[in-house]
């Protein structure tokens, strides 16, 4: 690409018997019926759980606790005599006779014996105690509104939930449902029996995540657990780049290299001079690109991963620098060198739009997130706000950008990032007016944005390639080593699934792969035959990365065990590969 001087770079609510509650969360799970006399009810241990035996090679998984979340896991399948099996072999009991009771009752819609019996429970936390006991009430006062006892509601309001002293602001808008009953639904009472069933379900979900889960076991937990393990699982796995659903729980995960495209599958040739610049469109069906030979091309991915050229896009005076796609991907913006803007119509190829600046070279461009303005930055280090017809519609003058400038602008439309100084990128959110800064002790040459707005790939003139968190706190994170730069602008970008990998150009014809959290260098990609100046990783095919090089050729990487069926051929510009190089 051009050089680059070193000083300058570029659930329900219903009665239920006693044999119908077990799951409880779910609504329609199943208990044992309560008996016994009242010394039964007080809370004490279950049988089990004095026991101290664990269970796995660790022994950091207590008996107890494992056979409970199963017993919970099986009832919530709907396996409810496996769990009432599993309890009666074990003698593990997955709730004590006070809660089972308790939960009945919350059913049955008996709110006095429900407090009651919650302080039975045992629990230490009086806090928790008078939440509970305050959403108990809460039920209790707006069915007794649904039944128009109205004195009723106002007693329990006055005599029972205010003297708990908590939660006062919802106490005065359970007052507002006595000035004005139309006021509840709004509050969260409902008239309907079937909503009404709904909702003291609804409150047995929400006293679950109240009280303590040696309680009550949080409603999916074994779930919750699995599917913990399986995520620490894959985010440990350096290669990982296909489906979740691939996971397994037969056997630990863990993928193989051949998860990272590095086969050359097609070398696409049809420009005559460097490529500087190429970009896949968000729907991952294009790719652009641009050279020094003045022209840019879009080319088309069909469903079986081929790429073949669509259009070639002249009319630039100058090498192309840049490309842009719209939101939609039905237009593309290209930059000319220190020249002008093109917007150009994907479908047939043809120039709609040209914004230009007399006496003045744009350098840069990017579209705002309604597609119907552009942005871009010009030589006198502004940058120009455009409506598509080819109005200006407004300028930031001053130190905003530099000659030889990237510009991103954020999905929501309210950052555009910037190089402004050599070593420094501006962040401006030209809608709160405010200004951040990212600075380098180095000069840098690029950037490149990551799809969901988080990260910024910042590429420096000492060959290293930095990561940027830009929420909230700037905040550099990582930094990736290996390749090469000394005269160029070199390129990198966010890919693969989950953007879990950086790609990188590099001038001595590779292509650099890194795991983007552990900065583990993967690959190193030869192939071409000149500098490597930019990549792109198609953001709906985690399998499929692009590189453009000096040498005039785009190669297109994929998978190692993919065979093409067109092999060592030449077709319109486009050398069909049988793998390596």
């Amino acid at each position: 690409m051009g050089g680059v001087e070193d000083e300058e770079p570029a659930t329900k609510r219903m009665k239920l018997s006693s044999e119908q509650l077990r799951g409880l969360s779910n609504g329609s799970s199943f208990i044992e019926p309560i008996f016994g006399s009242s010394s039964d009810l007080m809370a004490r241990p279950l049988s089990s759980e004095g026991d101290e035996g664990v269970v796995g090679t660790k022994g950091v998984i207590k008996r107890v606790e494992f056979v409970r979340i199963i017993a919970k896991a099986l009832y919530s399948l709907g396996y409810k005599k496996s769990s009432a099996h599993l309890e009666e072999e074990s003698g593990i009991h997955l709730q004590s006779s006070v809660v089972n009771l308790f939960m009945q009752q919350i059913l049955d819609g008996n709110w006095d014996e429900s407090v009651a019996t919650l302080r039975k429970i045992g629990l230490l936390d009086e806090h928790i105690v008078k939440s509970a006991s305050f959403l108990i009430l809460e039920q209790k006062f707006f069915e007794l509104l649904d039944a128009e006892k109205v004195m009723d509601a106002l007693k329990t309001l006055r005599t029972e939930i205010a003297p708990l002293c908590i939660n006062n602001s919802r106490v005065r808008e359970l007052s507002s449902c006595m000035v004005a009953p139309s006021q509840c639904i709004l509050v969260g009472s409902r008239s309907q029996d079937t909503v009404r069933s709904k909702s003291r379900s609804k409150l047995l979900e929400e006293l679950q995540k109240l009280l303590p889960p040696t309680v009550m076991i949080p409603e999916r937990r074994l779930e919750h657990l699995v599917e913990q393990a399986l995520i620490l699982q894959r985010d440990a796995c350096i290669f990982h780049n296909s489906s979740d659903k691939e996971m397994s729980l037969y056997a630990d995960h863990q993928c193989g290299r051949d998860q990272i495209p590095s086969r050359t599958l097609q070398i696409l040739q049809e420009h005559s001079d460097e490529i500087w610049f190429l970009q896949f469109s968000h729907n991952g069906k294009y790719l652009a690109s641009s050279s020094n030979d003045r022209s840019a091309i879009i080319w088309e991915v069909d469903v079986n991963g081929e790429v073949s050229l669509k259009h070639r896009l002249c009319g630039h005076q100058k090498p192309v620098a840049t490309v842009s796609w719209s939101p939609d991907d039905h237009e593309l913006l290209t930059c000319g060198v220190e020249e002008n803007v093109r917007r150009w119509d994907v479908s047939s190829g043809e120039c709609l739009q040209v914004y230009e600046k007399a006496g003045l070279g744009l350098v840069s461009c990017g579209w705002l997130p309604d597609g119907k303005r552009i942005f871009s930055g010009v030589n006198d280090k502004s940058i120009s706000m455009w409506h598509i017809d080819g109005r200006e519609l407004e300028c930031w003058k001053g130190q905003r950008t530099l000659r030889i400038s990237d510009l991103e602008i954020t999905n929501d439309g309210k950052q555009i990032i910037s190089i402004c100084r050599e070593s420094a990128i501006l962040l401006l959110d030209r809608e709160a007016k405010v200004e951040r800064l990212i600075e380098e002790d180095q000069t840098i040459t690029s950037f490149s944005l990551s799809r969901d707005n988080r990260f910024l790939l910042v590429n420096l003139l000492n060959q290293e390639i930095h990561l940027w968190n830009i929420e909230g706190d700037l905040k550099l994170i990582a930094k990736y080593k290996c390749h090469k730069r000394t005269r160029f602008v070199i390129r990198s970008c966010l890919g693969g699934l989950a953007q879990a990998f950086v790609a990188s150009g590099s001038e001595d014809s590779q292509v650099y792969v890194w795991h983007r959290v552990s900065g583990e260098l993967i690959e190193a990609l030869p192939g071409h035959s000149g500098a490597v100046n930019c990549v792109s990783w198609n953001p709906v095919n985690p399998h499929m990365l692009a590189s453009a090089s000096d040498d005039r050729t785009i190669r297109i990487w994929g998978l190692n065990e993919l065979t093409m069926k067109r092999k060592d051929q030449h077709i319109n510009g486009v050398h069909y590969c049988n793998g390596g190089t």
